[in-house]
């Protein structure tokens, strides 16, 4: 029998772990809750629910920053909970293979080695597999063919764009536009109109449910405070309201997808018209974003079925399929 085995995929919001003993995905947010100096509080969901409703003595964050690992103490905390979670207290030796992004130093993919290294949870080895590569993967394309295959992850704090091709990325980009970016121009857009404050789970919520408010055709409800009178009061919000708050930011990862394709070879080009580019990552299902994508480039856009566990589905393939074992690889300067 093969030795367990665990995929990690860190991301901004939510933190994704399959395996190759469990066909589902362990999905949780990442994020922390830690009391006074030092202890910790809450965890993941947990954390999430006393988001922007904990007293000053608890502080709650996101060890991740734009892709990349910003307070790795607390983020080796969170993935030991994680897998002691998982594992049902007793978390026993296995691999690990942990995605990461592109557009990121060397350093930067050294330090996500070294999470899974430190974090006490009896790593025998460690690889890294980029994300594109799991993405398609997860997509269930076959990423080591000759064919070219753009992949647009839009994720919360970053969107990555990149080209497949013979099991490698042709070429990438990460931009600093995502799902945060989304919810705080609409935090903007109501303050400026309505003259009221409203939190990050408020403008989440309204991002969230735009298509199907406007199929039926209703406004958005908020609660908030009013600047006026600092009182908390309901409004009602036109969708109209939300959708041109939101065009400025698609429009950038529209320009960005153009500029990709620029540096596109000819012969990929082709494949990628007959395909279409696939969409996927947690961020990617808001409102008309993928008819404005398909409308700026001219492509069909395919998108993923379960956007945000795709990098998670594309390593617990890699751990499974001995076929593709070679696209996860270990950083510069570590060993196994």
């Amino acid at each position: 029998m093969s030795s367990l085995a665990f995929g990690i995929d860190l991301g901004t919001s939510n933190i994704k772990i399959s395996s190759n003993a469990e066909n589902g995905v362990f999905c949780q947010k990442n994020m922390i809750a830690i009391e006074g100096k030092g202890n910790l509080f809450a965890y993941g969901d947990d954390a999430f629910d006393m988001y922007e409703k904990a007293p000053g003595n608890i502080h709650i964050s996101y060890p991740l920053c734009n892709g990349v690992i910003a307070d790795i103490n607390n983020m080796q905390t969170l993935i030991h909970c994680f897998m002691e979670e998982i594992c049902g207290g007793n978390i026993r030796a296995a691999d690990y293979y942990i995605a990461v992004p592109t557009d990121v130093t060397d350093v930067e993919k050294r330090a996500f080695y070294d999470l899974v290294k430190n974090a006490n949870v009896k790593a025998k080895s460690v690889m890294v597999v980029e994300k594109a590569i799991a993405d398609g993967l997860g997509l269930d394309i076959d990423v080591k063919n000759s064919q070219g295959v753009l992949v647009v992850d839009v994720g919360y704090d970053t969107t990555e764009i990149s080209i497949l091709s013979l099991g490698g990325i042709v070429v990438s980009r990460l931009i600093k536009v995502g799902g945060l970016k989304f919810d705080d121009s609409i935090r903007a857009a109501i303050r400026k109109e309505y003259s009221l404050i409203i939190g990050g789970k408020t403008s989440e919520k309204v991002k969230n449910q735009l298509s199907s408010l406007e199929e039926e055709d209703l406004p958005a409800v908020v609660y908030g405070r009013d600047i006026v009178s600092g009182l908390p009061v309901e409004r009602e919000i036109p969708t109209d309201l939300v959708d041109d708050c939101l065009k400025e930011h698609f429009r950038t990862i529209i320009d960005n997808i153009k500029l990709i394709l620029e540096r596109t070879p000819p012969e990929l080009a082709a494949d990628i018209y007959r395909q279409g580019l696939f969409l996927t990552g947690g961020a990617c299902q808001v409102a008309f974003l993928s008819q404005l994508i398909s409308n700026g480039t001219g492509l069909r856009v395919n998108v993923a079925e379960h956007p945000m566990e795709s990098v998670a589905l594309g390593l617990q393939r890699i751990i499974t399929d001995d076929n593709y074992k070679s696209v996860a690889y270990l950083p510069g300067g570590a060993t196994i």
